[in-house]
């Protein structure tokens, strides 16, 4: 799994938004008003369900956000597997402090931590393939970075961050383009030569037009049938990078990946995932 941190810096402007949220203008009014100043504690944050682990950076930058002077242990790493009880991280320090910052803390990892398991359910169906799990755009507004990121904590890759990453031609661009032939004269015009093209097709007819228009590195299969995607593979020979993409479940994702495609792109990764059961204990 994939253990590498994001610079703190680029998740500080995400994690400030999220804590004044919650304090909004007055604060904690519930420890304030019944916490003693000075009150020393130390907190854990369990896991109560088994998976993988995302969002512990995140949740430390929160606590330190708050209070600086918190002492702060990470036990697990994000992209490490847990058990059921395992300890994630120890926070130790003014009680106060750790309240503020823990549902904030806890949003992140929980979120995050559910996409890293789901991506690793669908990682771990791909074995003996070499097709790689991808998410997509579809993700939560401002929290793209992070999101993708978990995605890679779970063993999967990353499609596009954004519209500039590459040339991504769809349906619609070809409607509005005229023709399969047009989109991709016009692509290939356009593009640097370090910018990726890849154009979506839903028929191996669609196909056979990008095939003999050239200019494509990479084709996206989409809503094709399992059948239509083995025969997609023997017509592109190589010649371009294969993804295929629609419908995606779990349950089918060990006959896509038979079919020898590149990459498996699920945007259920980031849009349709259940929280991750983490918790805080004084």
């Amino acid at each position: 799994m994939n253990h590498s941190t994001i610079p703190d810096f680029l998740l500080n402007d995400i994690i400030k938004r999220a804590l004044e949220e919650d304090l909004g203008g007055a604060g904690d009014l519930t420890s304030r008003a019944v916490i003693s100043d000075g009150t020393t504690y130390s907190a854990k944050i369990n896991a109560r369900e088994a998976g993988v682990i995302s969002g512990m950076q995140i949740a430390k930058i929160a606590f330190l956000m708050i209070d600086k002077t918190l002492e702060i242990k990470t036990c697990i790493k994000d992209g490490s597997y847990v058990q059921k009880n395992d300890t994630c991280m120890t926070i130790k320090g003014d009680a106060k402090s750790i309240l503020m910052a823990e549902r904030v803390a806890l949003n992140f990892a929980g979120r995050l931590s559910g996409i890293a398991t789901m991506t690793s359910a669908f990682v771990s169906k791909t074995k003996g393939t070499k097709a790689k799990i991808c998410c997509t755009r579809k993700t939560t507004p401002g929290l793209r970075l992070i999101e993708k990121e978990a995605v890679r904590h779970g063993g999967g890759a990353n499609h596009r961050f954004g519209l500039n990453d590459a040339i991504m031609i769809k349906d619609n661009h070809i409607a509005a383009a005229g023709s399969i032939e047009k989109v991709l004269e016009r692509a290939r015009k356009f593009a640097s030569h370090m910018t990726t093209i890849e154009i979506e097709v839903d028929t191996l007819n669609q196909l056979e037009m990008v095939l003999n228009a050239g200019g494509a590195d990479v084709v996206l299969l989409d809503n094709m049938t399992n059948k239509d995607m083995l025969l997609a593979v023997k017509m592109i020979k190589g010649r371009m990078t294969v993804e295929a993409s629609g419908n995606m479940t779990l349950d089918r994702i060990s006959s896509v990946a038979s079919t020898g495609v590149d990459f498996i792109s699920v945007g259920g990764l980031t849009h349709t995932v259940a929280n991750f059961d983490l918790g805080l204990d004084f």
